[in-house]
C-alpha cells in the first residue's frame, strides 16, 4: 500500500475508533499543465482525524492547480475545474478501501465470510453464495452450500 500520511504511531483499533467519530482517509487531485500536456496526479493518502479540518491538507493541491493547471490546451482548464471542485467539496474519500487494505495486511477480518461459489452443472455466476440462515434453524451459523455435483445441497458446510 502507498505511504499514508498522518497515521504515525496509531494502531488499527485507534484508526477505526477515530473513523467511527468522523475521521477519513482522503486523496486530493491536482492538475499540472505544460502547453499541450496535462497531468492529473493525486496527493498521497492522508488521514484526516475527526477533530481536525482537511483544509491544511487540500490547500497545496488547490493552489498548485490554480497556478499550474490551466496552461494546457484543451484539457488543462477542464481538468482544473474538476480538480478544484473535487477538492473544495472534500476530496476523494478512500476510507473503505484503505481500511480493507489495513485489515488484510494486519490479518484482521473485515467481517463476513469469503466462500467461493463452486457450483457445478454449468452455473457460473462467479460470486459468493452464502444464503441467510433459515429462521427455523437453531445451529447458530450460516449454511453454505457445498459443491457436490451428484445431489443438490447434499454437501453443505456449517460455519459458526
Amino acid at each position: 500500500m502507498a505511504d499514508i500520511k498522518n497515521i504515525e504511531g496509531m494502531s488499527l483499533s485507534q484508526i477505526e475508533a477515530d473513523i467511527r467519530n468522523g475521521g477519513r482517509f482522503l486523496v486530493f487531485p491536482y492538475v499540472i499543465s505544460i502547453l499541450i500536456m496535462t497531468f492529473r496526479p493525486n496527493s498521497s493518502i492522508t488521514f484526516v482525524s475527526s477533530n481536525e479540518s482537511a483544509l491544511k491538507y487540500k490547500i497545496g493541491p488547490v493552489l498548485g492547480t490554480l497556478f499550474l493547471g490551466w496552461w494546457g490546451f484543451p484539457w488543462g482548464p477542464i481538468y482544473s475545474i474538476g480538480a478544484l471542485y473535487k477538492n473544495l467539496t472534500g476530496g476523494n474519500d478512500v476510507t473503505n478501501e484503505v481500511l480493507a487494505s489495513l485489515r488484510s495486511s494486519s490479518g484482521q477480518s473485515s467481517g463476513g465470510y469469503n466462500v467461493p461459489n463452486q457450483s457445478s452443472g454449468g452455473a457460473s455466476n462467479g460470486g459468493y453464495n452464502i444464503p441467510n440462515q433459515s429462521s427455523g434453524s437453531s445451529s447458530g451459523g450460516y449454511n453454505v452450500p457445498g459443491n457436490n455435483s451428484s445431489s443438490e445441497g447434499a454437501s453443505n458446510y456449517n460455519i459458526r
